[in-house]
């Protein structure tokens, strides 16, 4: 098993901003637990002095038991009442917390440039914003409800002590280092073993999420005893990773009770020695029996905060793993100039353009130019930087070298909302949100009318299909466009493309899953929409391109060949081998 790293040092530092937007909240924590426990260290006292009340014949005296019974009642309702109080702050200070910290996550992702997260498996991605968060919140919370407490029911006891009987509180002093020193050395041990829980953890969903997403290649090629196996591996590592930080965390507890059973027989022995006159003190019977009940109080609390300090380890864990998504490298901010655009020519231009996803160069010294109005198209083999220089275009990815413009101007000094607004895109791969058709085809142009809306969709033939959905425009679609066909969710994204009416157009094997049939149809209605628009088309598919105005053969990040469909035929180049290809 590999060494996992310690979560980076300044983890708490870096989570004190989240803290400090609820330091009113904290505060009324503070005062309630302060109320709660401060009472219920008075208790202990109240009842030696009701025992001394009662001793020694002829002393009774029942009228001052039963107003100090009485007394006792009143403070046990108040500190319940404290204690109410400071769980009901402590709630909303975590809650709070929590939508804070994974509002902030998500708001990363969408700065964050795709570079560094294709780097992690969208899994892991999501389980840092959801699961990682909820674990640091269940650990917070568990540090807010016992720590506070703790430390003010520890102060309040000792000090009492001190008043009462000096030597039994040294006694207690001198033997409180030994469950300071336990506790510290096994959380220590621990914190390691939740870091790798936590990783392991994030490994397990990322796979989880990749294996369900791909169910049905997986069933079609059998491997669903393969993926079982490496699921069951990951698995066992996380239970390995779990055993170990669970059976050193629970080490605390018993080594702290151990202590604390010291600290109560030395508590009894002191506090006798005292009633017996031994020693200085004073002590009476009533103030043992209330010694003997503060041994317990002090006692408590380091079993529960020892406990707090293991599951804090998991908790900052869980931290460190959220801080480094919000802390990552976002994408180079806009120019201090960056212009708005609203109606763009059209004009785009590749001018000796370098890219590369790792440190080997994947696209050198690219030049390309599309005339405003002009339907371009790229084609080449898989792999051989369409879809790239799609990616470059929209500014999803930046140039290492070279510029792409529009209109002449660097794509990098526009900004990126205006540039991205102005572009409609439909992509291979379909994605629909879970809301109704109608908030999925508007999502491009939210003011779009019922007419215009319909309008589109009849345009791209997707309306014939809508209309026999249960309720039309209004039917809510599952994760994905659940329930519909893959034509049919691509159908949708044309159909949402247009309604956005973009000034450019690309087009990622947009037809590509849609039949023969259907795809001459929606071939009609790109023709109407694009009329007077630039348009970018990538495409594997010959046929759909053969009435471009300018066709871009690519191969291994270069463009080889440019022209018309009929003067690359002339060539008898690489296009001219593609055609060819494609007709056997």
């Amino acid at each position: 098993m590999a060494k996992a790293k310690k979560a980076p040092k300044g983890t708490v530092k870096k989570l004190l901003p989240y803290l400090g937007a609820y330091k009113g909240r904290l505060a009324l924590s503070l005062l309630f637990s302060g109320v709660g426990a401060g009472l219920t260290v008075a208790i202990p006292l109240l009842f030696g002095i009701c025992i001394d009340l009662l001793l020694g014949a002829g002393n009774v005296n029942i009228a001052e038991v039963g107003k100090t019974l009485t007394v006792c009642a009143v403070l046990v309702l108040l500190s319940a009442l404290g204690s109410y109080g400071a769980a009901a702050a402590n709630h909303r200070v975590i809650c709070g917390i929590t939508k804070d910290l994974r509002e902030r996550a998500y708001r990363q992702l969408h700065v964050l440039p795709l570079k560094a997260l294709d780097a992690h498996p969208a899994g892991d991605t999501l389980s840092r914003v959801v699961n990682d968060v909820d674990r640091f919140a269940d650990g917070l919370l568990l540090g807010f409800s016992q720590f506070f407490p703790g430390v003010i029911t520890i102060l309040g006891t000792l000090t009492l002590m001190f008043v009462y009987c000096w030597q039994v509180a040294l006694a207690v002093v001198l033997l409180t280092p030994l469950s300071l020193v336990s506790a510290h050395m096994i959380a220590k041990h621990t914190h390691r073993y939740f870091l790798r829980q936590t990783e392991m953890r994030g490994e397990l969903t990322a796979f989880a999420n990749e294996t369900v997403t791909a169910l049905k290649t997986v069933k079609a090629f059998g491997r669903e005893d393969a993926a079982g196996q490496t699921f069951a591996g990951v698995s066992a590592s996380l239970k390995q990773a779990a055993l170990k930080a669970i059976f050193l965390s629970s080490l605390t507890n018993p080594c702290t009770r151990f202590v604390n059973a010291l600290v109560y027989a030395a508590v009894a022995l002191t506090g006798a020695l005292s009633v017996l006159g031994v020693i200085g003190g004073n002590l009476t019977v009533g103030l043992l029996t209330a010694m003997l009940g503060y041994a317990n109080q002090y006692t408590k609390p380091f079993n529960e905060i020892s406990s707090v300090f293991a599951e804090m380890q998991n908790a900052l864990s869980c931290a460190a793993r959220v801080i480094s998504l919000i802390e990552a490298e976002p994408e180079p901010p806009e120019a201090e100039d960056a212009r708005t655009i609203t109606e763009p020519g059209g004009e785009i231009r590749l001018e000796h353009v370098d890219f590369s996803y790792t440190d080997a160069p994947f696209i050198r010294d690219l030049s390309l130019a599309v005339r405003p109005g002009q339907k371009a198209a790229l084609v080449g083999t898989t792999g051989c930087g369409k879809t790239t220089l799609i990616n470059l275009i929209m500014r999803f990815y930046e140039v290492d070298g070279g510029a792409v413009t529009l209109d002449g101007t660097d794509i990098r000094s526009i900004t990126k909302k205006s540039l991205r607004s102005n572009i409609g895109m439909v992509l291979q791969d379909t994605w629909l949100k879970s809301a109704t058709v109608r908030e999925n085809l508007c999502t491009g142009n939210e003011t779009a009318t019922d007419e215009e809306m319909v309008s589109a969709a009849k345009r791209t033939h997707a309306h014939s299909f809508i209309k026999k959905l249960p309720r039309g425009y209004d039917t809510v679609l599952g994760e994905d466009g659940g329930g519909l066909s893959q034509g049919q969710k691509q159908l949708l994204c044309i159909t949402r493309a247009m309604l956005s009416n973009p000034e450019l157009l690309i087009l990622d094997e947009a037809t590509s899953s849609i039949d023969l049939a259907t795809e001459i149809k929606v071939q009609k209605a790109f023709d109407e929409l694009t009329k007077g628009r630039t348009c970018v088309i990538v495409a594997h598919r010959l046929s759909t391109v053969m009435h471009c105005d300018l066709i871009a053969v690519m191969d291994a990040g270069r463009i080889v060949e440019t022209g018309t469909h009929a003067e690359l035929l002339q060539k008898g180049g690489a296009y001219a081998r593609l055609w060819a290809s494609r007709n056997g």
